[in-house]
């Protein structure tokens, strides 16, 4: 009984994951291609998320600076803290980026629980001319939120899992997608 309930979880993530690369693959096309022509720009990838998704937030930063699978020059990556001084979560990543950030710069804003936190950093981005890659659980008001907040230069992939853990599932493997797709770029490597 509970090897089958094992087994569901394994072959319930390998059917979202197909369904997300049908849904994921051309926005993750634009991103990456959004986040490449930020640092060839000399722009950077300022990467944040909510709640749990914060390390995914520093672990996606992290291989952009060093490396994902190919040798390359380390890219403009910086992680966004959740407490800066007395400043904890939304405020902080707000102030850090109105301090790091500047126009031609990239936000990677990732909210799978989609708890609308990201409201207020989603608007300092606007105001700063930051183009934002947003990361959200699909179908909930917050994505509606994040979704307005977005233009039409700005990328929105939408992680349409409806439990917690196939959704940060699906972003981790976005994410390892989107480091690939901008190696590729970089390094003219062949599909």
């Amino acid at each position: 009984m509970l090897e089958a309930r094992l087994q569901h979880q394994f072959f319930e993530s390998a059917d979202l994951l197909n369904q997300a690369a049908e849904q994921l693959t051309r926005p993750l096309s634009v991103a990456a291609q959004l986040a490449v022509a930020c640092v060839t720009g000399g722009g950077r990838l300022l990467c944040a998320g909510a709640g749990v998704a914060h390390n995914d937030a520093l672990a996606v930063s992290e291989l952009l600076q060093h490396q994902f699978e190919q040798e390359r020059p380390g890219l403009a990556a910086l992680p966004l803290q959740r407490s800066v001084g007395s400043l904890q979560g939304q405020d902080a990543l707000v102030r850090q980026l109105q301090v790091l950030g500047h126009p031609g710069d990239v936000l990677l804003w990732l909210d799978p629980v989609a708890g609308n936190t990201g409201a207020p950093l989603l608007r300092a981005a606007r105001e700063l001319d930051i183009a934002v890659i947003a990361l959200c659980a699909e179908g909930t008001d917050a994505a509606s939120a994040v979704k307005a907040a977005l233009t039409d230069t700005d990328v929105l992939l939408r992680l349409s899992a409806s439990r917690l853990p196939r959704r940060l599932e699906t972003q981790r493997v976005a994410l390892h997608a989107l480091c690939d797709a901008i190696d590729a770029q970089l390094l003219g490597l062949e599909a």
